[in-house]
């Protein structure tokens, strides 16, 4: 409440500057939100990837306090062709990077800001680079007259560094209470030289288990030793002949 009324005098001024203009003011733009973009490179080529820092600033001076939504930029060619790179929340209060890489050609960057209705940035040339619409000096005046800062020696370009202590703003609502995790036995893993053989045991039989291949081996010999005994036996049986009959033995009959 108190940040709402330091920054009401600004707000209003702005307000009434747009009446008598006929213009939008930077802090109203974008549904009372407002995208920044940190310095970028030189040039940018298609096909390439690059690096975006930009910033999302509630009425164009402070970081939204709470859960923000999806944030990112949005490039729309001359098409209307769209593409989306959604970023990744930074150390710093309202401050995101996305990774981009663009085909050739002529797009219109828009920030995506959550809750808060898309901001418009500047054109984008591939080959070449960005061209940001200026960015308003309401915002930062507004900024400079509440006497809150948000940042250290990272901050959203052009805004002055206070004097005094910094101010830390939740801008994420934490995650909901998990239940406990339940403790499991760890299957017990092999150590290196096991699965080294076991692999190579694999590697080697074409994927089948060893001991398979080792019961094969042990039937295939068994019906080796087999077939080599029965000729034998049956050799033995042939060969075998009945002792002889000696007709001059007497022949006792007991009666």
């Amino acid at each position: 409440m108190k940040r709402m009324l330091a920054v009401l005098p600004a707000m209003l001024a702005a307000m009434v500057a747009a009446l008598v203009t006929g213009t939008v003011p930077a802090g109203a733009a974008g549904n009372w939100a407002v995208t920044y973009m940190d310095p970028l490179p030189g040039g940018l080529a298609g096909g390439k990837p690059y690096t975006l820092g930009f910033w999302v600033l509630q009425h164009g001076n402070h970081p939204f306090e709470g859960e923000l939504g999806t944030v990112g930029l949005r490039l729309t060619g001359e098409d209307g062709k769209s593409l989306m790179f959604e970023g990744t929340a930074l150390p710093e209060a309202g401050h995101y990077a996305t990774s981009v890489v663009v085909p050739e050609g002529v797009w219109k960057v828009e920030g995506i800001q959550g809750i808060f209705q898309p901001h418009e940035v500047g054109d984008l040339s591939v080959p070449g680079g960005l061209k940001v619409k200026p960015v308003q000096q309401g915002p930062i005046e507004a900024f400079v007259q509440q006497r809150t800062d948000y940042w250290d020696a990272v901050r959203p370009p052009g805004f002055p560094d206070l004097p005094g202590d910094k101010v830390t703003v939740r801008t994420g609502q934490g995650l909901p209470t998990a239940a406990p995790p339940v403790e499991t036995a760890a299957p017990q893993q092999a150590t290196a030289p096991e699965q080294a053989a076991a692999k190579e045991q694999a590697r080697g039989s074409g994927g089948v288990p060893a001991y398979t291949l080792a019961l094969a081996a042990l039937g295939g010999a068994l019906l080796a030793v087999a077939a080599l005994r029965l000729p034998r036996r049956k050799d033995r049986k042939d060969d075998r002949q009945d002792p002889p009959v000696d007709s001059s033995s007497e022949t006792i009959v007991i009666g």
